[in-house]
């Protein structure tokens, strides 16, 4: 006969699904929770990041002699420059809680060693975005807008008598007068990008950790990583040879030492596995 499904196989079945989705709501709701008091947070000071933010353009044009300023477009404009900042330093600034819910979510279904083992990333993920965003924001920013700025020509200040140099310099001027929304766009697009990127080093470590890559497989197709890494430096900087450079170097340096890494997680785990007898030798 065959058997039935009686209601307390139903309720055993369904009753982790149900816990595992209110432990999801609660740390939905404290990431959330946190992430909406952070950007209130930063709403309130949201000048003095923003006077942060543009400190790499106000380098580069008193460089030039040109006095610092950004325009508004629009009318409303200023208000969502204002929540667009409160917003990036709000999630910056929540990071840490977020991720320590979604370590809270994730550290019950493991065991004791992967606790131990994923801890670490956990960790070098958030320091490693941040070392990215520092590099983009000190070194490439500042290379970026001069480039960019190298594009102007003829008077960049209005003189006391314009009617003599129309006269002298008959030539259309180019003077960046930029937009405060279109110059905070290209400047998180920057800082993101290379946080981004410098998340290189954790990812394939803990490919390498998790036995999805090895040493051996990174460093056979490192030719190909070079094209993509060259492609890359193309994409997120400006079409200038230094910059790229830069960026490359930095990159593919990150890609070395992920290399290094998994090799040495490769060594120790064969290491262990030779002092419990489970190792075996790999075909020649």
């Amino acid at each position: 006969m065959a058997a039935t499904n009686r209601p307390d196989d139903i309720d055993d079945t369904s009753a982790p699904l149900i816990e595992h989705l209110i432990e999801l709501r609660k740390r939905l709701i404290w990431s959330i929770l946190a992430f909406v008091l952070a950007m209130i947070v930063c709403y309130t000071v949201w000048n003095p990041i923003y006077n942060f933010l543009t400190r790499p353009i106000c380098h580069a044009l008193e460089m030039r002699g040109q006095e610092c300023g950004l325009i508004l477009l629009k009318l409303q404009e200023g208000f969502f420059v204002a929540i667009q900042i409160s917003f990036l330093g709000g999630f910056i600034l929540a990071f840490p809680i977020i991720g320590y819910q979604l370590w809270r979510f994730v550290a019950p279904g493991l065991y004791r060693s992967e606790k131990a083992a994923f801890l670490p990333f956990l960790v070098a993920s958030p320091a490693m975005f941040f070392l990215g965003a520092a590099f983009a924001y000190y070194v490439i920013l500042p290379m970026a807008y001069d480039f960019f700025l190298g594009f102007q020509q003829g008077p960049l200040s209005l003189p006391d008598d314009p009617d003599a140099v129309v006269a002298d310099n008959p030539m259309a001027g180019i003077v960046f007068q930029g937009s405060v929304s279109e110059y905070l766009a290209l400047t998180t697009k920057f800082i993101l990008a290379f946080g981004l990127s410098f998340q290189l080093p954790v990812a394939l470590t803990l490919m390498g950790k998790a036995g999805l890559v090895s040493s051996s497989g990174l460093a056979s197709v490192r030719k190909y990583a070079v094209l993509a890494i060259l492609v890359l430096a193309a994409l997120v900087t400006p079409p200038d040879v230094i910059s790229q450079v830069v960026l490359f170097t930095v990159i593919y340096g990150l890609y070395e030492i992920s290399i290094q890494l998994v090799a040495r997680i490769e060594r120790k785990r064969e290491a262990q596995m030779r002092a419990d007898g489970t190792w075996i030798e790999p075909d020649e």
